[in-house]
């Protein structure tokens, strides 16, 4: 279990301590995307979904999410964003929606989790409009793309 930050010697949850790290500017960057029908993804596009806005909310809901991430990660620490961004790339070919949230904030642990809380919820949202018309949307290659600040640095992904 050593190799696990959140478990202490004898396998039990913790919470990673954080009070000796320095404070840094941290960025994590996270994606992820949703398909669906050709008809559901034209509605969004054309804006042409009973319940308004489909972005426009999930890009909302994204930010407050990311907001909440230590309500809903147990072991999460609570930290200061200074910054969310949601993007939002529209794919018609695939008929998909593609997420990418960035989170920022100047602290002792990084913001991964508040990134992928990001996306997971703006994604999550955009199901919760649709499921009307388009119940067997997925959801799917969530994963977080870079990171850096901190003792690590700097990291990115390898392309998929």
């Amino acid at each position: 279990m050593s190799d696990f930050t959140h478990f202490d010697e004898q396998g039990r949850a913790v919470m990673v301590g954080v009070a000796e790290k320095a404070e840094t500017r941290r960025v994590a960057v996270a994606t992820g995307r949703i398909r669906m029908q050709a008809a559901t993804f034209a509605m969004i596009r054309d804006g042409a979904a009973t319940k308004g806005d489909v972005v426009g909310i999930a890009r909302l809901a994204g930010i407050m999410g990311s907001k909440r991430t230590p309500d809903l990660i147990p072991l999460c620490h609570p930290i200061a964003l200074t910054k969310v961004a949601l993007e939002f790339n529209l794919i018609a070919a695939d008929a998909a929606i593609a997420c990418t949230a960035t989170a920022e904030t100047v602290g002792r642990t990084g913001v991964e989790m508040e990134a992928l809380t990001a996306v997971s919820v703006a994604l999550l949202t955009i199901y919760d409009m649709c499921k009307a018309v388009d119940r067997g949307m997925v959801i799917e290659s969530l994963r977080l793309v870079e990171k850096m600040g901190g003792k690590s640095g700097h990291w990115r992904a390898e392309a998929m």
